[in-house]
């Protein structure tokens, strides 16, 4: 029915004479024939904000891209809709007959953006899969040419759009899925114009719409996809020279190169041969193989392009991440320097250090940096052998838990670093984990301003980007910028796990860290496609700042929430003064004996400080039951310090207690104990441990009959 409503409404326009070519008559018939593009779409086709479209517009930049050869028209029209019962159907626009009289030979598609307002989708979202498909029927019977058919997925709409929440966010996402189908039934080609543009937020200045240089970024894709042209051979960014694979786990290569090119890989004996896709893509998975190497990788393409890469091991690859106290320097560590020095002894440890082009200085950053910035070509660096100068400028922990890790699995180790100084925990989480989470979608709304980044960042953020032209500068804090400029680069390849040491820049807001980290875990599993990948973190240390306290106490609690994690205690190394204390060694040490212990199955290496397990009321005495200890000890001889209990009235009091075996017994001394805490200050001087002498968390418990229990 619909089919038939849009060809009668075509051919009245054929018989009032707008159709003329299509009947074959043409005024240029004596010119050489030029292919024919049509654009069809809404605003964003049409080019809606900028300043020249007739410029600028994608299906202008196209024309430049394609050349003489092809003729290109712009038939895009703002506000029009996919859907027929829509609020302006493209159908009723004066565009769409003149698209059709323009007897093209491709023709690109790009509509649906529109539909996501709440007046069409809600109600007419069943018809939408057969109206696109009566669109499509509609240039290909009346258009002599047999036309090349592509729809686009649609590009993005960003979180400052007014209707996000109330229901473009989530119709968007049902529109992406039918034009998949579109593409699927009516057998024509399919070109995804989000990946590209969806890192990439300041070109779309009122969240819908792109700039001329997103637009160029639009035209470049549909160009690469009309032409096959996808700039030839390449491998994914994270494949090197010196990079190690993950062991036990198939070997799944990656990259991009022209469409159709048909390709031959060689790794470790074993031979693969691929096509790369319409859209440019290809991979191929080798078997696994036996930990150790070094192997090669070599890719040859049937247009005689190569790509051999040498050096290659497999062994364990763990990714190293967070602010500065992940980033903190071997060459800056205590009791470093024999470390540093025999580096080059260690040749099958390998490094990738993503380092920042610039550091998150108090400084205004210049306008080449910004560019740079914005286009997310924010970290660089290559894999290298364990050498002296890389060890020294890699993180202390990273580098101390590696070495730990090689020595004792013997087997390579790769790690990768990402850390960023003073940048929080929602820069490192993708942007739809973000969006699509009730508690972290806020988050993205003017991020320079909100109360969830810390004040400090925005600050600092404010200062590094003032010299910025665009109002929507980006910058390392920005949520989502440091998984989309580094995170993103090393998804594809198999990890063993994460370690992580980030909070600093999040301690002002404890309960909403619950959700930023859980959020974290989650956005990282769902990347690395291992939904139980080990994920280690670090327990903020000991500093006179107030609210450490409360949110060491959330990352314990976490660390008892969150499937496969587990903590690093290092209250018992901080500094009273220095956020950043100097004694990491011990830290990557302590990380390691956790992975060596969880992870690979090693009895004698310790696995962590102790941690309470019960806690229990007998004869007027409160007692707390920890794991991880056979015998609870000081790490000084003395008695238990910074614990103390509260009554119905909440206030503390210091209070001694007796340690026996893996138990610490107080006395209530005739009073009810409601709740009871340790080493509950900024800068703890704790000294409870275990037999190994790790130390125990801080922590704040509940009795099992104070009142809170009972509520719960």
């Amino acid at each position: 029915m619909k089919l038939r409503r849009i060809t009668l409404f075509v051919s009245l326009m054929l018989l009032f004479g707008i159709g003329q070519n299509v009947l074959g008559i043409s005024s240029k018939e004596n010119e050489e024939k030029k292919i024919r593009v049509v654009c069809v779409g809404n605003s964003v086709t049409r080019g809606y904000l900028l300043k020249n479209p007739e410029r600028y517009s994608y299906p202008s930049q196209l024309q430049n891209l394609l050349g003489d050869a092809y003729e290109v028209q712009n038939f895009g029209h703002s506000g029009a809709t996919l859907l027929s019962k829509g609020h302006r159907p493209y159908i009723e626009t004066p565009e769409y007959p003149e698209a059709l009289n323009f007897d093209a030979d491709i023709i690109v598609i790009h509509l649906g953006l529109n539909d996501t307002d709440p007046r069409n989708w809600p109600n007419y979202r069943d018809e939408f899969v057969s109206d696109y498909m009566a669109l499509i029927d509609s240039f290909r019977l009346h258009n002599f040419n047999n036309p090349q058919v592509y729809i686009c997925k649609m590009t993005p709409i960003f979180n400052t759009h007014p209707r996000f929440k109330s229901g473009t966010r989530d119709w968007f996402w049902q529109i992406q899925d039918a034009i998949e189908q579109v593409a699927k039934n009516s057998k024509v080609g399919l070109i995804d114009l989000h990946p590209p543009l969806y890192s990439r937020p300041e070109l779309f200045p009122d969240a819908l719409h792109p700039n001329a240089e997103g637009a160029g970024i639009l035209a470049q894709t549909v160009y690469e996809n009309i032409t096959g042209d996808f700039g030839g051979l390449s491998l994914a960014p994270v494949f090197m020279n010196h990079m190690v694979l993950q062991q036990e786990q198939p070997i799944q290569v990656f990259g991009k190169a022209n469409s159709r090119t048909k390709l031959t890989l060689n790794f470790a004996s074993q031979k693969r041969t691929c096509t790369a896709n319409e859209h440019g893509q290809w991979s191929v998975t080798f078997n696994a193989v036996a930990a150790g190497g070094p192997y090669e990788l070599k890719v040859t393409s049937d247009s005689e392009e190569s790509i051999s890469l040498y050096d290659i091991l497999v062994g364990e690859v763990w990714v190293c991440a967070g602010q500065s106290n992940m980033e903190f320097q071997m060459k800056q560590a205590i009791n470093a320097s024999r470390m540093i020095d025999d580096a080059a002894e260690y040749p099958n440890l390998r490094l990738y250090n993503l380092k920042s082009i610039v550091r998150t200085d108090n400084k205004n950053w210049d306008s080449t940096t910004l560019v740079k910035v914005n286009q997310l070509d924010y970290f660089e660096g290559e894999w290298e052998r364990s050498n002296s100068d890389d060890a020294a400028e890699f993180s202390a922990i990273g580098y101390t838990f590696g070495r730990q890790l090689n020595k004792k699995l013997d087997v390579p180790i790769g790690l990768i670093q990402i850390s960023v100084g003073g940048a929080p925990a929602e820069a490192f989480i993708d942007r739809k984990t973000l969006e699509f989470d009730p508690y972290m979608v806020d988050v993205l709304t003017d991020w320079k301003k909100n109360d969830f980044i810390q004040g400090w960042c925005r600050e600092r953020a404010a200062i590094n980007i003032e010299l910025a032209e665009n109002k929507l500068q980006r910058h390392p804090y920005e949520p989502a910028y440091i998984y989309e400029a580094g995170v993103k680069s090393v998804v594809g390849i198999p990890v063993a796990g994460v370690i992580w040491y980030q909070g600093e820049s999040n301690a002002h807001n404890a309960e909403h860290y619950k959700h930023a980290f859980s959020a974290l875990v989650y956005s990282w599993r769902s990347a690395f496609n291992d939904a139980k990948m080990p994920f280690y973190f670090a327990q903020l240390s000991s500093i006179n700042r107030p609210s450490w306290p409360y949110f060491r106490e959330t990352q314990r609690e976490l660390a008892l929430s969150i499937p496969n994690t587990a903590m690093v205690v290092t209250s018992d190394l901080g500094d009273s003064l220095d956020v950043h204390p100097k004694h990491k060694i011990e830290i990557g040490e302590r990380f390691a004996n956790l992975a060596l212990s969880h992870d690979y199955g090693m009895k004698d290496v310790p696995n962590g400080g102790p941690q309470i397990s019960k806690v229990t009321e007998e004869k007027g005495k409160v007692i707390l039951t920890f794991s991880h200890a056979v015998q609870l000890k000081t790490s000084d001889g003395n008695r238990v310090r910074e614990l103390e209990v509260a009554g119905a009235d909440g206030l503390f009091h210091p209070v001694s207690a007796k340690l026996k075996n893996n138990k610490i017994i107080i006395d209530s001394k005739d009073k009810k104990i409601e709740q009871v805490r340790y080493g509950w200050k900024p800068y703890s001087r704790g000294n409870l441990v275990n037999e190994c002498g790790l130390p125990a968390s801080t922590f704040q418990v509940e009795s099992p009959n104070s009142n809170a229990t009972k509520t719960k």
